[in-house]
């Protein structure tokens, strides 16, 4: 899903906000709400409210026919690996497979057969199998335990449990999720596939009409999908389980469900841990990011190579920084926080007997704890999120020196006292992904590396002492381009031998990459262990209890925030009504001619404006749904009844970017790109009759 900024300012009532979203009185969700897991999906409560008939076999299906594609989501709709997403998420692909001088977002990618598709370097795709409950072993991995004690256990359970359910099964990924906020565990056990080719993508002016403008919002005429395929062994994958294709005219009112995995939302934060994101979290990270921005926008500006190089990541840098324009309007937003306060004061309401006892067999007020919690989070945060959470700047290459010194030095040590990200389960999975043959740019990588230091810098202050060994005597310009110019990482054979020789080889090695990485991770680290010492360990013990407070409220009829695992919901097919102006929910091809002014961001791509006299101009092009969705819904297929694939999410509307804190179904709406305008893609633009055929379309 792409995030662009409001147009306008999205202010209800309290009341109706209240209402509206569920954050009044009455607290589960209700209507269209909810990005509902596959094992506590609300069968019957999704017919009522849609007159269909789904059952368990039904939600089986879907769930083998889903797919998690790095960031985004996907489906597979054919026998032989075929699966569908979004163009905006095989992007980095495109611009790894494309050079200068053949730039396949400019000509699109149209394989005229399967030998001719090309691996994405380091994607991998997966589908989940199995999801086992694990609450009973984490909880009790953490008892009575605090800080560092208490994630280091928690951590080393998971290690354990997913070592245990994935021994000896290298095409297998398992991972514990926490869900509710630390109420449940589950235990996520994925088919994974590392050989994924791309099989078609349009022009980018397909997929991208009407630019920053149209983003974001609706009507929208964009051909926002492709297709990639799953390989294992040098084939296709075989896939008898997948979604069926109806490239049939979509309806008004038709029940559609929407199956992805949504990134992260925080709806179940309290009202102390928003405010602190709304003063703290938010701007600092907006005001960086639009620093990036500025700097990449002057790099692209600056030669046709330039613009090339940075078109992918400048893309995905502004998404990230609209989608927290709208999430910072939203917390500002004084009759939304006030509709946030009464969904708060409700729920302490109705857990009045569950605190008596808790706090009676001597548990913590969360509420309490988490109030006291948010000073450190405002002290800290800063620290954390320049030198940890952003340390490198996004640059690619040291993200490879991190991994590559920090996999050397936790891989000496036993599992128990390890980084949880390089478990011995999990080590797979970044030896792929650090191994990949991808191109790199080192004029970007500079810019990115500059960025990041001179902004540690500024927001920590030039007498910090982290900052002194961060650039010793150097400035942030002279220390990124001897680092960069320097280092020899963009190699994938110096990579294999820095990890294949683990310790030694990285104690040995004189790239200078290295020696850096190596020369702060004193400080890299301790700010970490603070953090989640200081911060995480609290946090999740006081928000466990809350989820415990919410089950004894509201038993199972309230769903988890989203956590990039795989989620359903439901809607139907409607536009909406906002301050008197109705939007209907279809576009057509020939609202896209109309919409054509021939010069950017409203000119249509050169094969499809020459398809234009082949084309019905009533075909729909792209609906909108009320289901409820967020970033990382990007690819998901949108499917009926029937379980038929008809179409896949690409998008949400301007007042939908609050969904990270509550749903508005007067409102909230997903953007689709119907299977007919695909279909229509396929034949009529691009030739691609072997997809067609492999989708059973005549």
């Amino acid at each position: 899903m792409t995030f662009r900024p409001l147009r306008f300012a999205a202010s209800v009532t309290a009341l109706a906000m209240g209402a509206a979203l569920g954050l009044g009185p009455v607290t589960p969700a209700q209507a269209d709400e909810g990005m509902w897991t596959f094992d506590n999906f609300p069968i019957a409560r999704a017919n009522a409210a849609l007159g269909t008939a789904i059952d368990q076999a039904w939600l089986d299906r879907v769930q083998r026919s889903s797919v998690k594609f790095g960031g985004c989501s996907a489906g597979v709709v054919s026998g032989e690996g075929l699966v569908l997403t979004n163009n905006h998420c095989v992007a980095s692909c495109v611009a790894q497979l494309s050079t200068p001088a053949i730039n396949y977002a400019e000509t699109g990618f149209t394989p005229a057969t399967r030998a001719e598709e090309l691996r994405c370097p380091g994607a991998s795709a997966e589908i989940l199998m199995d999801i086992t409950d694990v609450t009973a072993r984490m909880h009790a991995a953490g008892r009575g335990l605090s800080g560092q004690a208490f994630n280091r256990a928690r951590d080393t359970e998971a290690a354990a449990i997913e070592a245990e359910y994935c021994k000896d099964q290298p095409e297998r990924r398992c991972q514990v999720v926490s869900l509710y906020r630390g109420g449940q565990f589950k235990l996520y056990s994925y088919r994974r596939y590392t050989d994924v080719r791309l099989a078609f993508a349009p022009e980018d002016r397909a997929a991208t009409f009407g630019g920053d403008l149209d983003n974001f919002n609706f009507p929208r005429f964009a051909i926002d999908a492709a297709f990639i395929r799953l390989y294992e062994n040098g084939a296709p994958v075989e896939t008898p389980t997948h979604f069926t294709w109806n490239p049939d005219r979509p309806t008004a009112g038709e029940p559609v469900f929407v199956s992805g995995s949504p990134g992260s939302t925080q709806r179940l934060l309290t009202m102390d841990q928003l405010l602190t994101v709304r003063d703290v979290q938010l701007p600092l990270d907006q005001l960086i990011m639009s620093e990036l921005r500025g700097r990449m926008i002057r790099f692209g500006s600056e030669s046709d190579e330039n613009a090339f190089i940075v078109m992918d990541p400048l893309v995905g840098l502004e998404n990230s920084y609209k989608r927290g324009i709208g999430r910072m309007r939203a917390l500002v937003d004084t009759d939304f926080m006030a509709a946030k306060a009464e969904q708060e004061a409700d729920f302490r309401g109705r857990s009045g007997d569950w605190l008596a006892a808790h706090t009676a067999a001597g548990g913590a007020d969360p509420w309490t704890t988490l109030s006291a919690v948010q000073d450190d989070v405002r002290r800290l945060y800063p620290a954390y999120a320049l030198l940890v959470a952003r340390a490198g700047g996004g640059s690619t290459l040291y993200g490879w020196a991190e991994t590559l010194v920090r996999a050397a030095q936790e891989r000496d040590k036993p599992a128990a006292e390890r980084l949880p990200e390089y478990a011995d389960t999990r080590l797979g999975g970044i030896e792929s992904r650090l191994l990949a043959d991808r191109p790199v740019y080192a004029d970007l990588e500079q810019v990115r590396m500059e960025w990041w230091l001179s902004k540690s810098r500024e927001w920590l202050t030039v007498d910090d002492p982290r900052i002194r060994t961060l650039l010793g005597r150097e400035s942030p310009e002279g220390l990124s381009e001897r680092l960069i110019s320097g280092t020899t990482l963009a190699d994938p054979a110096v990579r294999k031998a820095l990890w294949d020789g683990g310790l030694p080889a990285i104690m040995a090695s004189d790239d200078p990459l290295i020696r850096y990485v190596l020369s702060i991770q004193g400080v890299t680290r301790s700010v970490r262990a603070e953090w989640e010492d200081t911060v995480e360990a609290p946090t999740a013990q006081a928000s466990e209890d809350l989820a415990a407070a919410r089950f004894a409220a509201y038993g199972d009829s309230v769903y988890p925030d989203a956590t990039g695992t795989l989620r359903l919901t439901w809607g139907r097919v409607e536009g909406w009504t906002y301050q008197g102006t109705t939007v209907q929910p279809f576009t057509t091809f020939g609202g896209l001619w109309d919409r054509s002014t021939g010069a950017a961001p409203f000119d249509v791509a050169p094969k499809l404006l020459a398809a234009r006299d082949r084309i019905d101009p009533d075909t729909v092009l792209n609906m909108s749904v009320s289901t409820d969705t967020i970033g990382g819904s990007s690819g998901s297929p949108a499917i009926n009844a029937r379980g038929e694939i008809i179409g896949a999410n690409f998008d949400s509307t301007v007042l939908t970017q609050r969904n990270a804190y509550g749903y508005d179904p007067s409102v909230n709406r997903s953007v689709i790109v119907t299977t007919g305008a695909i279909t229509v893609a396929l034949r009529d633009v691009y030739g691609m009759d072997g997809l067609l055929a492999e989708l059973g379309v005549e």
